[in-house]
């Protein structure tokens, strides 16, 4: 249960203090703010419930380290069902915050979304950048990495994606992240939303596999 707790409120936090500097802030601190707002969500969160749950916050993260062989299909169950109601919380007040007109800064592709870019840019930008963070969280957490630094590099690397892929994207590389603002905004954005399980499930896979037949360690 503290587990579950812990996972909900990281991943409810995530969305608000990231999608929240896009809606509510977006204007002022523009995409280097909102990238930077991601990345310190999460470094806080990781110092906050990473002796806790490990600090997960996403789904595709909770794939990864069961790939990788650190976590049991059961518990990475619990992990998933406690992110997807925490996005959904976190959405849930940020759309009495600021209306669910404003977008909940939910994630997208196409012609009126950010940047434009295809559906296929979207796609391979998703992966990529999924398998490149999943490298970054399970190297920074293994035995022999450097104690009391993962926190910071991986709400760096968050940070430096969403530097590179807001245009893109909008930056998921979290399915839950996505899920949240996707099923309160609806449209396009829910439409929309099945690539932003895909692309991060298949990148996770990737990172968690690597791991696992020990190409990295």
């Amino acid at each position: 249960m503290q587990k579950f707790v812990a996972e909900f409120i990281g991943t409810l936090t995530l969305v608000l203090f990231g999608c929240g500097a896009a809606v509510l802030g977006g204007d002022h601190v523009g995409q280097l703010g909102i990238a930077l707002a991601f990345g310190f969500a999460i470094v806080a969160m990781a110092y906050g419930i990473g002796s806790i749950s490990g600090c997960h916050v996403n789904p595709a993260v909770s794939l990864a380290v069961f790939i990788a062989g650190r976590m049991n299909a059961r518990e990475m169950g619990l992990y998933w069902v406690a992110q997807f109601l925490g996005a959904l919380a976190g959405a849930g007040i940020l759309a009495v915050l600021a209306g669910v007109a404003s977008g909940l800064g939910h994630n997208g592709w196409g012609p009126g979304y950010n940047g434009e870019f295809s559906m296929q840019a979207a796609l391979v930008f998703e992966v990529v950048m999924t398998a490149l963070f999943t490298i970054v969280i399970l190297g920074s957490t293994a035995a022999g990495a450097p104690a009391g630094f993962a926190g910071l590099a991986i709400g760096i690397t968050l940070a430096v994606i969403h530097i590179v892929g807001i245009q893109v994207t909008g930056v998921s590389v979290n399915p839950a992240r996505s899920f949240g603002p996707a099923v309160l905004v609806g449209g396009t954005a829910l439409s929309q939303l099945w690539l932003f399980f895909v692309g991060p499930l298949i990148g996770a896979v990737i990172g968690g596999a690597l791991y696992r037949l020990k190409v990295l360690r």
